[in-house]
């Protein structure tokens, strides 16, 4: 009795501490795929609210290379590393994302994920050690397998909460509104000099 109660309570908690987790396409990459639909909504509609969200201050800075209803934009997510209660930028993880519009859907992949180690200047600023980045899906070999799964894990992780936020604000009723500033028109008189 009192090991079907530690059997059924372990397995409880391991479905609640379900790691996110990167999937592999057809090429052997991870990837984070997903479709959603919006019935309601037109391509021109969700790319409005794409803007809108990509331009808040806290979405994520991505360049992007617009191409009809198909976006191709880089961007890059910091890996912290936490020793007792300091916490210190080890890396970061460069991707890329494509956003895909039509008619009542999206979808939205993230992929060509690079890690990219940190280092210190002789300032004390932490600054990518090279430039070239190292792919996700490289063995690390049995020295770093450890620190290269948390890596795994954290960009996961990351890539999950910006598909959440992402979702959330593409099913808003109304978007994002950026503040504008307004002109003020200015009174030029013949006296005033340049």
């Amino acid at each position: 009795m009192c090991l079907c109660f530690f059997i059924e309570m372990s397995s409880v908690f391991a479905q609640e501490r379900k790691e996110p987790m990167l999937s592999f396409d057809d090429k052997g990459k991870y990837i984070y795929y997903e479709v959603v639909t919006q019935q309601d909504k037109s391509a021109e509609a969700l790319k409005e609210r794409a803007k809108a969200y990509f331009r808040s201050p806290a979405a994520p800075k991505i360049q992007f290379l617009t191409q009809d209803s198909l976006w191709i934009g880089k961007g890059k997510l910091i890996i912290n590393k936490t020793a007792f209660v300091l916490t210190r930028p080890s890396g970061e993880v460069r991707y890329q994302l494509y956003l895909d519009f039509k008619n009542g859907k999206y979808r939205f992949w993230l992929t060509d994920f690079n890690f990219i180690p940190y280092q210190r200047d002789r300032y004390g600023n932490f600054v990518p050690a090279t430039s070239i980045g190292i792919p996700l899906e490289q063995n690390p070999g049995k020295l770093n397998a450890l620190e290269w799964a948390s890596y795994l894990k954290v960009t996961a992780k990351e890539v999950q909460l910006f598909a959440d936020k992402f979702k959330q604000t593409m099913l808003a009723d109304t978007a994002i509104a950026i503040p504008t500033t307004k002109a003020v028109p200015v009174q030029v008189t013949k006296d005033q000099k340049w």
